[in-house]
């Protein structure tokens, strides 16, 4: 069973939430525009840090002019790593260097690799520096990739574009019941920086439109949005690398044509540079957070209807955290835990209402409901499914029964159930430094290693 300070904060919790759902539900909502809001005033929000303090450097993006849909980037620092060499190649170099055997000077795997070529040693190291000494706003990075204007520097890490390690791209869709969190709040930067770090990914927080300002289909719209707009930064990114590339005179490189980059109307440039040094959007997985896994799932099927219409986007792969799911038919666990801890059956359907269009109010609508008909397309198409789901939430039957309907059709679909644990267990602020919240991360990116790891790299990326 939950502990005494669990469910003594669940009693508090869900007595104010819904004391904000009913103000929201009776308070008419200003819906005039659709530019719509990404956070709550009560939201705790922590300030984004485009340096590498911690770990992990973080940078919010506005992406949509016409809406309130932003980004928050978080970059590992393994990002400033040198590539890793191609395996055969290492292979050659150590049976030549005759090290084969562990060295007793060497204290870690990556060590070893490092110095499995003596003579590139201090030419990474130097690289390793020379990147982080950019981080804090080097002239010749920022000025090359436009982030230099009137003689001030873009105080946070400039990539030099030269020689950049790719990382696998990770969208991540918070959670709140459509109507609360953000992509910047507290826990949640918490939780995208712990995921940065286990599973060396970039991390790309979604902050996408709010309810009742914005019901559905806003949210999903957005999901999807930003998925569009990871191709445009990769395509971008691939004209501005060709537009440097110019030759002239047979075959010399003119010094200007290195700095080129695309700029907007206002001569802002329109390349992220994070994502163009470091973004590898051929290996990019989806994680949804309660009703962020509704969304996350949306975008996967999207993404599969899509197909080589998103190149060069490829999802790999789908993480499911407690979906935000239900049904006019109640399952066992609807049933026998509708009272739950934190988000309780009658909480839900609150913020359904304020979701949901109220001419189109059905718990077997097909954003509330995965196991409905003609949802589209066929489940043995979609990407690998993980699925997180705790043992006191009254959502967990029906989140199972979808994997198992995955694996019906041959699809990657495991599910892990955690014991004692309550809905948001991994992802809610008081729970994340619970040893069964850092396990779950733990779990996660063992399994999403196996899909955006190189060939032959799986447990070792």
């Amino acid at each position: 069973m939950p502990s005494v300070a669990v469910k003594l904060y669940s009693v508090f919790f869900k007595f104010l939430l819904k004391h904000r759902l009913q103000n929201r539900i009776h308070s008419p909502s200003d819906e005039s525009g659709a530019f719509g809001v990404t956070s709550r005033p009560e939201e705790t929000v922590a300030a984004a840090n485009p340096s590498f303090a911690d770990g992990v450097a973080t940078k919010d993006i506005h992406i949509d002019p016409f809406t309130s849909l932003t980004v928050r980037i978080f970059l590992p620092e393994s990002a400033l790593n040198p590539p890793e060499l191609d395996s055969k190649a290492q292979g050659k170099s150590r049976v030549k260097a005759g090290l084969n055997r562990p060295d007793p000077d060497v204290g870690s795997a990556n060590n070893l690799r490092r110095n499995s070529m003596p003579g590139l040693v201090n030419a990474e190291f130097s690289n390793v520096e020379e990147k982080r000494r950019n981080s804090c706003g080097n002239e010749a990075g920022a000025d090359g990739l436009g982030l230099k204007s009137d003689g001030v520097v873009y105080r946070g890490y400039a990539p030099s574009m030269e020689n950049c390690r790719k990382l696998p791209v990770m969208l991540q869709f918070h959670g709140g019941g459509f109507v609360s969190g953000s992509c910047d709040s507290v826990a949640n930067d918490l939780f995208c920086r712990r995921i940065a770090k286990l599973c060396d990914v970039i991390v790309l927080a979604v902050g996408y439109r709010l309810a009742p300002e914005s019901r559905y289909p806003a949210a999903f719209e957005d999901g999807l949005k930003v998925l569009h707009w990871l191709g445009k930064q990769a395509n971008l990114a691939e004209c501005s690398k060709s537009m440097g590339n110019g030759r002239v005179n047979g075959g010399e490189m003119r010094k200007a044509d290195g700095r080129r980059h695309i700029v907007d109307t206002f001569g802002a440039s329109m390349v992220e540079p994070w994502l163009a040094a470091h973004g590898n959007p051929s290996r990019c997985v989806l994680l949804g957070v309660s009703c962020g896994a509704n969304i996350a799932d949306f975008v996967s099927r999207k993404a599969v209807e899509a197909g080589k219409l998103l190149d060069p986007v490829k999802v790999v792969a789908q993480v499911l955290m407690y979906p935000f799911v239900v049904g006019s038919v109640p399952t066992h666990s609807e049933i026998k835990l509708a009272n739950s801890y934190f988000y309780d059956k009658a909480m839900c359907m609150l913020a359904w209402k304020l979701f949901l269009p109220e001419e189109d109010f059905s718990l077997d609508h097909p954003a509330a409901n995965p196991l409905v008909p003609g949802r589209g397309p066929a489940l043995k198409l979609m990407p690998p499914t993980l699925t997180i789901v705790a043992e006191h939430d009254w959502m967990r039957d029906r989140a199972i029964a979808y994997s198992e309907e995955l694996r019906k059709v041959n699809v990657d679909a495991p599910v892990l159930e955690y014991k004692d644990a309550v809905h948001d267990f991994a992802t809610l602020d008081m729970l994340l430094k619970t040893p069964q919240a850092q396990a779950c991360a733990e779990d996660i990116a063992i399994w999403v290693k196996k899909y955006i790891s190189l060939r032959g790299h799986e447990f070792s990326y």
